[in-house]
């Protein structure tokens, strides 16, 4: 039976219907690897509130990055729903897929994916001008001041150091209103300081702007800012906490560590 494309509109604006921002149903996804196939996630329900601020934690290939590519829509799962607000991902054509995540799913990545002859100013303003949208200096000027960016707007990437580009991609995630962002490593290539100034921003906008915000780190440094973490081992959901369960960094680490020690 052909699969059915949903023929409904793109939303370009938030979903008043009350649906949470990401919603995944029993998601697996397989790769094929050679003569044999690696399920990196598998059969993963979970859901993420408006306003929360999560943390995806996991080693290296435990499928923490194919679930948030799973979740953005750059990949398609094999079976199971995503749901980002209530929208089932697997509906749209590719063509309405791309629109809908240009308007509704903020991503920021570890290698900060800034267009190298563009200034700050024209890669934040990317996705919106591809999207059709021509006038957003009221959106704009707010945002540049909120993430401490507006002096420098007109300088290229490599004019910027490593904390002040992820702020610029954060802008960019950040200037069509996306019901969700979506963080790959995003203090990855930063130092320590500048890595904590990136995640007490993103703290910041969850609590005093009720964004939605979920990201995959390995550090529990980083983890640490968020309300909640998701452990994934060998594709799997292991565990679901809230940090204000730990007083510090390391209380969080050592449960980090037994729990993925433990659980087989």
């Amino acid at each position: 039976m052909a699969e059915v494309v949903s023929t409904e509109p793109v939303p370009a604006a938030l979903n008043t219907a009350g649906a949470a921002p990401l919603q995944l149903l029993s998601v697996t996804k397989r790769f094929r690897q050679g003569d044999s196939v690696v399920e990196a996630v598998r059969d993963v329900s979970l859901t993420i509130e408006q306003g929360e601020f999560v943390a995806i934690m996991g080693a290296s290939g435990s499928g923490k990055s194919t679930l948030l590519h799973v979740s953005a829509g750059l990949t398609s799962a094999d079976e199971g729903k995503v749901l980002v607000e209530g929208y089932d991902l697997s509906r749209w054509s590719d063509r309405k897929l791309t629109q809908f995540r240009r308007r509704r799913i903020g991503l920021v990545f570890q290698a900060f994916n800034l267009v190298p002859t563009l200034t700050a100013e024209e890669n934040i303003l990317l996705p919106a001008y591809t999207d059709g949208h021509s006038e957003l200096s009221a959106t704009l000027d707010p945002l540049l001041d909120r993430l401490g960016i507006s002096q420098r707007r007109k300088h290229r990437p490599d004019a910027l150091s490593g904390g002040e580009q992820q702020r610029v991609a954060l802008a960019r995630a950040l200037i069509t209103q996306p019901a969700l962002i979506l963080a790959d490593e995003p203090t990855g290539s930063l130092d320590s300081v500048t890595g904590q100034s990136i995640c007490q921003l993103l703290k910041d906008l969850c609590e005093q702007e009720k964004r939605t915000i979920a990201v995959v780190t390995h550090e529990p440094s980083v983890a640490i800012w968020a309300k909640r973490v998701l452990v994934m081992k060998d594709g799997q959901l292991i565990q679901d906490f809230p940090t204000s369960d730990f007083q510090d960094t390391e209380a969080l680490a050592s449960h980090y560590q037994h729990v993925v020690n433990t659980t087989s």
